[in-house]
């Protein structure tokens, strides 16, 4: 193959690969080392699916990451609110998730109740086309 070839292949590639979507952003509960995080990654650019997971950590005691429903490119909306000592709601419209940082758990909340439990800590959104965590309330910083 030829150069030129080769130089318009990658071109068309890089082109193709920057209309993916790969983003993260931390609810950072106590600092860095204790937070929640959202990661988004989109596989291919021509679906509109993107795969979600939740990173819980409290370092150094625990650090994981849970996959959960699929979002999609044209919107993020999931809300978090207080649920307990080191336990939090994650609500992604009709999911509910309780992610505890004590030892880096995260559930999906099979029976959730019609209320949220606990006051509005924030949200993980898209601001000015990042994916960012808005604390309730315009606050910025730690929570705790």
């Amino acid at each position: 193959m030829n150069l030129p070839r080769r130089r318009w292949l990658t071109l068309l590639l890089a082109a193709l690969l920057a209309g993916c979507e790969n983003a993260a952003a931390p609810f950072m509960v106590d600092g860095s080392q204790h937070a929640i995080s959202l990661i988004r990654e989109q596989r291919y650019f021509w679906r509109s699916e993107v795969e979600q997971s939740v990173v819980v950590s409290r370092l150094p005691a625990c650090q994981r990451r849970y996959p959960i429903a699929a979002g999609s490119t044209d919107s993020v909306n999931i809300e978090v609110y207080e649920a307990g000592h080191l336990l939090w709601a994650l609500r992604q419209q009709q999911h509910w998730y309780l992610a505890g940082t004590e030892k880096c758990l995260l559930q999906e909340w099979q029976d959730p109740p019609a209320e949220p439990p606990g006051r509005e800590v924030g949200r993980f959104l898209r601001r000015d086309g990042e994916l960012v965590f808005a604390p309730a309330g315009g606050a910025s910083g730690s929570i705790r």
